[in-house]
């Protein structure tokens, strides 16, 4: 049981880093619409340092507190193709039936303003396996060599929400091939990234890539290819990671302009549930000042996506 908010200050959070690079859990508070809004800035700054904090028991949330809870934390958005979860404003149900983002991403960079921050709630959790797994993108770029951080500074990607599932995901259901075409691509977007973006809170430079990338601007497809694995490879460095087991009722907030993270596809048939609210964000800045621009909503397909390397 948390602490009640009524006796809880900022310094009395206890904040409980996981690895030195990204990840803490936060254990004696109970999340809710109502908490003050300096426990509110306290949340904000441990996700500054750590990217992606975890909370567990929090059974008390439903729909409804959940999004009273987001809303304190920024403007929450829906899913631009994905209609919401019944009866709520902007909630999107993750079911392991419709499909499983088992791909390393940062969430809906197909768009040019992609979110800044997601809240997940643990709804239905297997009785074996389905982690999840974020990577630090901050930490990645920071640890270029110095030729390659010039390289990634110079590069911009376009992103985009269709691809060759059968290509991609040759194993996958006959229903989750189905969900991705009629409903995930049911309008197709492009969005034009840098590769390294300025955080605008901290000042931070972030690598921007993941799952929607098709290829790099002014590069070959089998160039962008290369690019993207060299890149990519860095991001998804052991060190730059961490991974959480799901029990029910547990939330995970993390800072999207920061992070990648993958749902680890081990749990066979077994379900998998997880809700997620989504708060707004700004078109990426690149080093030179340049900001993210959308593409036409009309994307050609490609041969498959640039494969994340594990």
């Amino acid at each position: 049981m948390g602490i009640s908010v009524s006796t809880l200050h900022q310094t009395d959070l206890n904040v409980a880093p996981l690895t030195a690079r990204i990840g803490a859990q936060i254990d004696n508070l109970r999340l809710g619409g109502d908490l003050p809004e300096q426990i509110i800035a306290a949340i904000k700054a441990a996700l500054a340092r750590h990217k992606v904090i975890f909370f567990r028991d929090q059974g008390h949330l439903d729909d409804a507190e959940q999004e009273r809870f987001a809303s304190r934390i920024g403007e929450i958005v829906a899913h631009p193709t994905i209609p919401p979860r019944s009866g709520t404003a902007a909630i999107l149900e993750l079911d392991s039936a419709d499909g499983r983002a088992d791909r390393w991403h940062t969430d809906l960079t197909f768009v040019d303003s992609y979110p800044k921050m997601s809240v997940l709630r643990a709804v239905v959790v297997p009785p074996f396996g389905g982690d999840t797994v974020w990577a630090n993108t901050v930490a990645a770029y920071e640890g270029l060599p110095q030729p390659l951080k010039v390289l990634a500074e110079s590069l911009w990607a376009v992103h985009s929400n269709l691809f060759d599932y059968a290509a991609a995901k040759p194993q996958a259901p006959a229903a989750a091939a189905k969900y991705y075409h009629q409903v995930f691509t049911s309008s197709v977007y492009e969005a034009e990234h840098p590769v390294v973006r300025v955080l605008p809170s901290t000042g931070e430079r972030s690598l921007v890539l993941g799952d929607f990338v098709r290829r790099f601007v002014g590069y070959r497809q089998s160039d962008s290819q290369h690019l993207f694995e060299l890149f990519q490879s860095h991001i998804t460095r052991l060190e730059n990671t961490v991974r959480w087991r799901w029990h029910v009722g547990d939330v995970a907030i993390w800072d999207n302009t920061a992070t990648q993270h993958c749902a680890v596809n081990d749990y066979g048939d077994e379900k998998r549930v997880v809700r997620r609210s989504t708060v707004s964000g700004e078109a990426p800045a690149s080093v030179d000042g340049r900001r993210s621009i959308p593409r036409s909503e009309t994307a050609r397909p490609m041969a498959g996506p640039l494969l994340p390397t594990a």
